[in-house]
């Protein structure tokens, strides 16, 4: 088990070296940009990934106060995560992409909200319970939960909005047993499109809620 120290200086140094493999995939730049990977039910799909990097990510490491996983073991615990989320979401509209180590679900906004709001459908709590009980099962991770709109309306509106369909995601996720300080709030607003925001087709992929889910390695 990993010790937690009291001093603030010696628990920094404790998870940033625990945590290396998270640290290199939040400041990696293959994150800031749009990829593409294998997904569920609309086959390939497009997602941004994890956003949060730097001082963000390492102080919501150590709030989380996570055991970690050993490091070789790290590949095949989100692999068997993978296939579990896989198997979940079959049919659901969400789609699982894989990155290295690192697992986003891109929940469209169309099935996860109504039109200009930020509360959640209730057609789609029972997906979000098949996200959290797997999320709890898969404890010795971290979630960043990022928001994402289209570009029409002001930046500042889109901005807002995108918090707020985080925050309603995050907020039910907790309400089903995922620990809060697992959880990393992102509003990104209209900045990281996944598809043209020229076309109805391509302004609906772009409002979206990224779940990216990021392993934790344990200590020594």
């Amino acid at each position: 088990m990993r010790k937690i120290h009291t001093s603030g200086g010696a628990l920094l140094l404790a998870y940033l070296s625990a945590c290396v493999p998270v640290q290199q995939a939040a400041t990696s730049p293959d994150y800031h940009k749009t990829r593409t990977g294998a997904g569920i039910g609309a086959g390939v799909g497009a997602v941004v990934g994890l956003l949060t990097r730097g001082d963000k990510f390492q102080n919501a490491l150590i709030g989380a106060a996570i055991g970690g996983v050993a490091g070789g073991a790290i590949g095949n615990y989100q692999d068997r995560q993978e296939a579990a989320l896989r198997a979940k979401m079959a049919g659901t509209g969400v789609e699982v992409v894989r990155k290295d180590d690192n697992i986003t679900l891109d929940m469209p906004g169309g099935v996860t909200f109504a039109s200009n709001s930020a509360d959640l459908n209730a057609s789609f709590y029972p997906v979000l319970d098949k996200v959290s009980g797997t999320l709890v099962q898969y404890d010795q991770t971290m979630v960043e939960v990022a928001g994402h709109t289209d570009s029409v309306g002001s930046v500042e509106y889109n901005q807002a909005l995108s918090q707020r369909r985080a925050q309603s995601v995050a907020a039910y996720l907790t309400s089903r047993g995922v620990r809060s300080a697992r959880l990393i709030v992102v509003g990104d607003g209209e900045n990281h499109p996944v598809a043209s925001n020229d076309t109805p087709e391509g302004r609906a992929q772009n409002r979206r809620v990224e779940l990216t889910i990021v392993p934790v390695a344990k200590q020594g």
